[in-house]
């Protein structure tokens, strides 16, 4: 394992000089708010447009390196220093994903000693150290996945473990770090309410109890120095405000939804000229002017935050109920994860990483599982290319991904006795191939159209990694219901 983290440090140090997004500006921000101000100002500063909008432990945690931060590079803690990137502060603020990366390390090192076939789970432990996903949205666009998914991956080795109750809290913690997890909260409900709270003699009181008090305390914790922010903390955690899709669509229902809507516009503008219907002028102009501002349909109905929030709900928690099992928990939880992509409300397409990373730990379950993780991670990884849109990184990207797969993949179907020559069937190949197609495209758009039809291939980008997600999705499915 040591092998691995002194891998993954050196590859992540030689891309500190990559590009960076604006996320580098969110966090460099918040490292000035929560070291500049008291706590009833953190979640009503608003000098810029980058407010803090994560919960509590999170605004800690900045906190915590911010302290660090004061020796590296003073100017990057004011609030009023807006897009300061001095080098000192890009080295920093680098660095802090690294070292946050540790926690992740040592998360998968407690897999691997807790788990049997130390071969197979120390390569799962390696795929998910160097995911391209991570190394992408961490590493060079700039985030801390790494760090939440290490306490995600903690939570479920507990479990595994048979530590409920640890595991319970330990999820907590992960909710108070970053809300969007909320989405796994079901299966982690159902899971822990069977096998933790109903013992041979019956439902235990007791247990339901300490379960409880324990996650309200976690809670209590993290909330109760903003108690009497709660109100601005709640609008800033769930900006339902903000509409159904992110500028840059993430690859998901909504996005197949929306290109359908686009599509069907002629045909609309066309029959009502005849009959006198009414079109949506916006969604006519949005076609043209690309990812701007919310989605708006022009000829399917339109979509309210409540509908995606009873979509999402949806998942299909029964059989865990009936069969609380580890693999049924961790399957469960990752679907949770999956409905939350494929039908939440304002997805951003960095959030496919929360069916990517959990899927890994299933990866080797059977062959269809395996079937399905490689569409997912061919979709999913490629879904996330725009995000380094620079021509400099595009070799970084295309090189980082193909390494991995050729070294994860077959390494995955070697330790699990699977034959990886009857993987996929044909139109997984087909679909797979036309990936490759994707990147040449995208490539080629510039010099075969220049300015013009700057959207399109974030749309197609968008629609064709839709939908094989929403391919992979229907096989995850199947893969659970099959499962013992």
């Amino acid at each position: 394992m040591f092998g691995l983290l002194l891998v993954s440090t050196v590859v992540k140090l030689l891309l500190i000089p990559a590009y960076r997004s604006t996320d580098f500006e969110v966090h460099r921000n918040w490292l000035a708010i929560t070291h500049s101000l008291p706590l009833n100002q953190w979640y009503t500063e608003a000098t810029s447009i980058w407010t803090l909008d994560y919960p509590p432990f999170f605004a800690w945690f900045e906190k915590w390196w911010s302290l660090w931060g004061q020796w590296f590079d003073p100017a990057m803690l004011d609030i009023q220093n807006l897009n300061y990137d001095s080098n000192s502060t890009i080295l920093f603020q680098r660095l802090t994903v690294i070292a946050s990366d540790l926690v992740l390390y040592l998360a998968l090192k407690r897999y691997v000693q807790s788990f049997g076939k130390r071969n197979l789970h120390l390569l799962v432990a390696g795929s998910i150290l160097m995911h391209p996903g991570l190394l992408i949205v961490d590493h060079m666009h700039f985030q801390y996945n790494g760090f939440l998914y290490g306490i995600l991956v903690l939570s479920i080795v507990e479990a595994k473990r048979d530590h409920l109750l640890t595991s319970g809290i330990l999820f907590a913690v992960l909710l108070n770090f970053k809300h969007i997890y909320l989405y796994m909260a079901p299966a982690y409900f159902v899971y822990l309410l069977k096998a933790y709270c109903f013992t041979e003699k019956g439902f235990s009181f007791t247990r339901f109890f300490t379960l409880g008090g324990s996650v309200i305390g976690v809670f209590a914790v993290s909330l109760g120095p903003f108690f009497k922010q709660l109100p601005q903390l709640a609008s800033r955690l769930f900006p339902f405000t903000r509409g159904l899709c992110h500028a840059y669509w993430a690859p998901n229902f909504w996005a197949l939804y929306a290109a359908a809507d686009r599509v069907l516009i002629p045909g609309k503008a066309l029959l009502a000229k005849h009959l006198g219907w009414h079109v949506n002028i916006g969604a006519l102009g949005s076609m043209t002017r690309g990812y701007v501002g919310d989605t708006q349909f022009a000829v399917l109905p339109n979509v309210e935050a409540i509908h995606t929030i009873l979509i999402t709900l949806a998942v299909v928690l029964w059989k865990l109920w009936q069969k609380p099992t580890f693999t049924q928990f961790v399957s469960a939880t990752t679907l949770c994860g999956f409905a939350s992509f494929l039908f939440g409300w304002h997805v951003h397409e960095k959030a496919i990483l929360i069916v990517l990373i959990p899927y890994s730990l299933i990866a080797t379950q059977s062959k269809l599982h395996l079937r399905t993780f490689v569409i997912l991670s061919g979709a999913g990884i490629c879904s996330l290319y725009p995000l380094l849109f620079q021509t400099a990184e595009t070799p970084v990207k295309l090189l980082i991904t193909a390494v991995w797969a050729l070294v994860v993949v077959p390494g995955f179907a070697h330790f699990s006795n699977i034959n990886i020559k009857g993987l996929l069937i044909s139109v997984d190949v087909l679909y797979l191939l036309g990936l490759a197609g994707l990147q040449l495209y995208t490539a080629a758009h510039p010099l075969l159209f220049g300015e013009r039809y700057e959207f399109l291939p974030l749309l197609v980008t968008s629609v064709y990694c839709g939908a094989g997600i929403m391919y992979g999705w229907a096989l995850a499915m199947m893969a659970y219901f099959l499962q013992g």
